[in-house]
Formats: structure tokens, sequence, C-alpha cells
């Protein structure tokens, strides 16, 4: 059969945890063993299984309640906010594969923009070699107009000769 913790019963164990909490501290503020005993003997005793955190970390199953360990090698995970994190934990440092990685692509970004602003022998040979296409295209383009004028000059006489002819 289930039973269930009222919403008073919940806030009353709030309180009292906050309490608790607040004396702890104040213990450990103090330095004083004597306070801390005082403290857990003011905790209200709740009756309800089921509501009981409190003695839920302590209660553990098999021989574990029975006997107190402390591992070294075990951690406990503590639960912190993003900006505890950020602010606290020094920034992770890098794999030396990682870090050849980063200096790789900056490399390469400082040599693209080097060769886009023609500065690279890459770059000077490029704008070397397409302003000799251009010139090539140049000379191309007058010898074909050339041509193209000769050849209507050679129909035009051609023209011309017909027309006197047949007159």
């Amino acid at each position: 059969m289930r039973t269930y913790t009222s919403p008073e019963e919940i806030d009353a164990q709030m309180k009292a945890e906050k309490e608790r909490k607040q004396q702890e501290k104040e213990a450990e503020e103090a330095g004083g063993a004597a306070q801390n005993n005082v403290a857990e003997e003011k905790l209200p005793a709740s009756d309800s299984e089921d509501s009981d955190d409190e003695n839920s970390d302590r209660r553990r199953a098999g021989v574990e309640g029975l006997i107190e360990i402390e591992n070294p090698n075990r951690v406990a995970q503590k639960s912190k906010k993003v900006t505890q994190i950020e602010l606290d934990e020094p920034k992770k440092q890098l794999s030396r594969r990682e870090r050849e990685d980063i200096e790789k692509q900056k490399a390469k970004e400082r040599y693209m923009k080097l060769h886009l602003a023609g500065k690279t022998d890459q770059a000077k040979a490029d704008l070397a070699r397409l302003a000799i296409i251009k010139k090539q295209r140049e000379g191309a383009a007058r010898k074909k107009e050339e041509e193209k004028k000769a050849k209507d000059a050679a129909a035009a006489a051609a023209r011309g000769i017909n027309s006197l002819s047949m007159k």
C-alpha cells in the first residue's frame, strides 16, 4: 500500500533541512564540534520512510550499510552550475595533435589572406601568367579582327568586280 506525503509535511521537512544546513554552516564557521552535536539533536525525526531523504544516503543495501569504506578512487559527483564551471575550472590543456591542427589551420588562413592580397610567390606567378595569357588573347583577337576585315574587303572587292563585269 502506498503512502503519500502531504504538502505540509514536505514544507516542514524542507524548513528543517534548511535549518539543519544553516546550523551546520555556522558550526563549521565556529569550528566547534559541540555545536554540531546540538544541531543534530534539534532535528525532528520523520515518521514516513518514503520522505526520509536524509537517511537514504546513509542506508545502503547489503554489506555496504554495515561497513563504512572510504575509497580514494571513487569520485563523488557534485552538480555545478554552468557559470561556476566556466569560472572555477582552468581551461583544458589541448593535446599536441589538437594544438598542431589549430596551428595548421591558422597558418592556412594566413597564407590564403596573403595569397588573395597577391603577396605570396605563387600569387605573383599566377598574376604574371594571367598577364601573359591576356596579352596572347588580345593579340589573337586583333589578328582575328584583321583577318575578318581582310575577308570583308576581299568579298567587297569581289562583288565590285562581279558587278562591273555584269554591267
